[in-house]
């Protein structure tokens, strides 16, 4: 039912203010009535983010797209973003850089060797049969340069890393067993082991790091330092800590080229990568090796081609210098000729006697002459070409050698 409020707020949009102000009513709100943007029961569709619209003109694009404009920049901070996303397929990165025409972002395959599963190595708790390389680290007065405390822990990672990569086929090799760390360097000048893999050979350093620690002067430096000012107090003192690391050098690395230890993995973890390193690294080396190969032989072949090229060119060369000789002895000849009419004409004009037979015999033997060197009167053919040597093929190489492919 209808009540005098209700009437009066429908006429005036309020409530009519109470006859009592002493107390005053509360005067309740209604929800205020907005106009839907879409029909009623259609779903609303959620609002594109900036990494759906990147993905979306990735694919379109074939995985490569080049953000330009006032708003380039703000894409070097979404493509980091949709990189995080966890959007991106497991077997895809997202990689972005600055070009002066923008930003260019490109959606590219992962490399099968970052997705291969790595199987564990495991680490003896003790060395009852040690390695021959190992055993040769054990000889040294002080095996790899390190502590004691460190000693048999290292021992028993090289000894596992060892015996892994020979399993996979490669060869092993001591190299500076005893080798410590000079205080000027940071790797030592010889590797402590050399491990080969398809011809790669991979140098291998056992490490010790140091722990850093500020240094408190003594009152024998303070004095020294007080006196001399060139004496400077060092900052920080530097001590063997447990922790190790393991340096790699040789080919091309792939995973890294140092694995040190941490709390959160240790190096036993990490021998799974070094092991696939060693591989990679040799693998590489391998397709490089055949790579050089190809390129020799297309190299070969090239030159060959060259060779026969200029044999050719050669050989036209020489027909064409023996056609212009021709063509240059045909005009002597001619010339020749009208001289010998004109002459002639002249000798028959002498009185008989022993001017004229001097003349006569003459003329006899320089008709003869231009007889036998006129071009006409030989025989067409092909001219013998001796064979080319060296210095002959050199102008129509092109930059080759004739010596051989370089």
């Amino acid at each position: 039912m209808l009540t005098d409020a209700g009437r009066y707020y429908l006429a005036h949009g309020t409530y009519p203010a109470p006859k009592s102000p002493a107390r005053a009513l509360p005067i309740p709100r209604l929800p205020k009535v907005t106009a839907s943007s879409s029909s009623p029961g259609v779903p609303q569709q959620p609002r594109k983010t900036y990494t759906d619209q990147l993905l979306e003109e990735l694919e379109a694009a074939g995985g490569r797209v080049l953000k330009s404009g006032p708003d380039a920049d703000a894409w070097w901070s979404r493509a980091a973003s949709a990189s995080r996303s966890g959007r991106i397929p497991k077997t895809k990165e997202l990689h972005w850089q600055r070009l002066r025409e923008g930003v260019e972002i490109t959606l590219v395959d992962i490399p099968a060797w970052r997705l291969a599963v790595l199987e564990p190595v495991a680490v003896p708790a003790r060395l009852t049969r040690p390695h021959a390389v190992v055993q040769a680290m054990q000889k040294a007065k002080q095996p790899l340069g390190l502590t004691r405390p460190v000693q048999q822990r290292a021992l028993r990672i090289v000894h596992a890393l060892l015996t892994a990569v020979e399993r996979n086929g490669h060869t092993c090799a001591a190299g500076t067993v005893g080798a410590t760390t000079p205080p000027h360097r940071r790797l030592p000048a010889h590797p402590h082991f050399t491990i080969k893999a398809q011809g790669q050979t991979v140098e291998f350093q056992v490490l010790q790091e140091k722990d850093r620690s500020e240094h408190i002067a003594t009152d024998k430096e303070l004095a020294e330092a007080k006196k001399s000012s060139w004496i400077r107090i060092p900052r920080y003192d530097y001590t063997p800590s447990e922790r190790l690391r393991i340096a790699l050098s040789g080919g091309q690395w792939h995973h890294g080229s140092q694995w040190v230890d941490s709390a959160e993995r240790p190096l036993e973890e990490q021998l799974a990568e070094m092991v696939h390193e060693i591989g990679l690294r040799g693998e590489a080396a391998e397709r490089k090796r055949l790579a050089e190969v190809e390129e020799a032989r297309q190299r070969r072949l090239r030159w060959e081609a060259a060779m026969a090229e200029a044999r050719d060119k050669y050989f036209e060369d020489y027909r064409v210098r023996q056609l212009e000789s021709q063509e240059t002895a045909w005009r002597r000849a001619k010339r020749l000729t009208e001289y010998l009419e004109a002459a002639r004409a002249h000798v028959a004009t002498l009185p008989p006697g022993p001017e004229r037979a001097n003349a006569e015999e003459w003329m006899e033997w320089a008709t003869g002459h231009v007889a036998r060197v006129h071009p006409m009167v030989q025989q067409f053919r092909l001219p013998n070409i001796p064979e080319p040597h060296a210095d002959d093929l050199k102008p129509f190489l092109q930059g080759w050698s004739p010596y051989g492919a370089y």
